[in-house]
């Protein structure tokens, strides 16, 4: 816990130094009509030793189930020195670098994620200054009206099997600056978009294609069809990618014959651990062509008067803080201390540490529906190929099996009735390399167990 080192002496002081009687004072500008008198509703205060007990008692209410949700945010194992090293005072209170008199070790960091990201994904720049992977599909979008000049119509097109809260997302933060988001179906046969679905578009002026890889269902896209289909007919090319897949499958900069346009997604899986749904980073890299359109903050290398390599914020106009109505976003915050973690995480990994991880991930995930498939009333939904996650549909509602499940301490899974109802009872599932075969055999036989029940119910 923080310790906080001032007594009434020292506040009187700091008080009567600046010329305040109270601390109340301070708030005068709060109207009476606002302000709480009591706080009936709060416990009397507990000394250090009860808090500490009534919090570890919380955290043991919570339990340690076994997950296998996924669905964007995934459960890695995160190596002792990642955060030993990024909780470390001169990362962990650093903010964020807006002028560039910012601290060169602060800066030396970021060009270095700027790299790693950069080179993950086939592209020539990457930024460091995005929330999480949905908006950064947004700015996606944004920047992807303002960058292809050969459209004028400010449409996008996107898949319906991408991420449903990214495509939401995206929606929301764009939709006030006259984008237009139009949905691509996907086959339901095979779970992913067929080049077919989009010949509904030929001839017509479109400014971007958003293809997720793998998609929201854990299956491939065929993004070479998909990139030379938008490449041929003008179109720009957002690619959403996982960063763990990329050290298996082709970056987004190879897809087709030119590469995606914009590539974005969650760093979550690289370093940072689910947490209560967040913090999370997004990430974002493109062209050099490009890169005065991407938003956010961009660190570059140069050499000082003595010929020794300095960093600094480059390419950035200052209108991204005092004149926010002429920026390219209104960003505010890079997410350091993630991006320092994502840093750490994948210079201890290294390109074979990040393929390791992929391959146990892939493998884990197959095992896991073999095994689920086992069970009678359970069998896999799309035959197309997947990363590590899969969907499984069942012969009864999910959210009942969920409950007794989780009753078990096991989080079976991402119920897909609400965002995808057209696929019945169906139940995403996802596997990395923090899951053992005993895990996998628990699993499969407490759903066995619950499957049984609730046929007998």
């Amino acid at each position: 816990m923080a310790f906080i080192p001032h007594t009434d002496a020292d506040v009187a002081e700091m008080l009567a130094a600046i010329g305040v009687a109270s601390i109340e004072q301070l708030f005068d500008e709060i109207p009476p009509s606002l302000r709480v008198h009591s706080l009936e509703g709060i416990p009397a205060a507990l000394n250090e030793m009860q808090i500490g007990r009534l919090m570890s008692a919380r955290a043991h209410a919570d339990g340690r189930p076994l997950c296998f949700i996924g669905a964007g945010a995934y459960e890695h194992h995160i190596p002792a020195a990642v955060w030993a090293v990024a909780t470390r005072g001169e990362f962990y209170s650093a903010y964020t670098p807006y002028q560039a008199e910012a601290s060169q070790g602060t800066l030396q960091v970021i060009y270095e994620y700027q790299t790693m990201i950069a080179s993950l994904t086939g592209m020539e720049v990457a930024n460091a200054s995005l929330y999480e992977g949905a908006s950064a599909l947004a700015e996606a979008c944004l920047m992807a009206v303002r960058a292809n000049r050969k459209s004028k119509s400010q449409r996008v097109l996107v898949p319906r099997s991408v991420h449903p809260h990214y495509r939401k997302v995206a929606s929301t933060a764009a939709l006030n600056q006259a984008v237009r988001f139009e949905e691509v179906p996907y086959s339901a046969a095979e779970g992913r978009t067929a080049v077919a679905a989009l010949a509904a578009f030929d001839g017509q002026d479109i400014t971007a294609l958003v293809i997720q890889q793998p998609n929201f269902f854990g299956v491939l896209e065929d993004v070479d069809a998909l990139t030379s289909w938008a490449q041929e007919r003008g179109v720009f090319v957002i690619a959403v990618v996982n960063p763990t897949s990329l050290a298996l499958l082709q970056p987004p900069g190879q897809w087709g014959a030119g590469g995606a346009d914009i590539v974005v997604g969650e760093g979550q899986p690289l370093g940072v651990p689910l947490c209560s749904g967040g913090p999370y980073f997004g990430f974002m890299t493109t062209r050099m062509a490009h890169v005065r359109q991407m938003p956010g903050r961009i660190v570059g290398r140069t050499l000082d008067v003595s010929g020794r390599d300095g960093f600094t914020l480059t390419l950035q106009a200052r209108e991204q803080h005092i004149r926010r109505a002429r920026a390219t976003s209104n960003i505010c915050t890079n997410q350091g201390l993630l991006v320092t973690a994502a840093t750490i995480y994948m210079s201890l990994m290294g390109p074979q540490g990040l393929a390791r991880v992929a391959s146990a991930s892939h493998a884990r995930t197959a095992e896991l529906v073999a095994a689920l498939t086992r069970v009678p009333g359970v069998r896999k939904l799309f035959p197309s190929p997947a990363f590590h996650e899969s969907v499984v549909a069942f012969e009864r509602p999910v959210a009942p099996v969920l409950q007794r499940l989780a009753d078990r301490g096991i989080l079976a899974g991402f119920d897909l009735a609400e965002h995808y109802p057209e696929l019945g009872h169906a139940l995403l599932v996802c596997a990395t390399e923090t899951k053992t075969s005993a895990d996998i055999e628990r699993f499969a036989s407490a759903l066995g167990d619950v499957m049984k029940s609730v046929r007998a119910a």
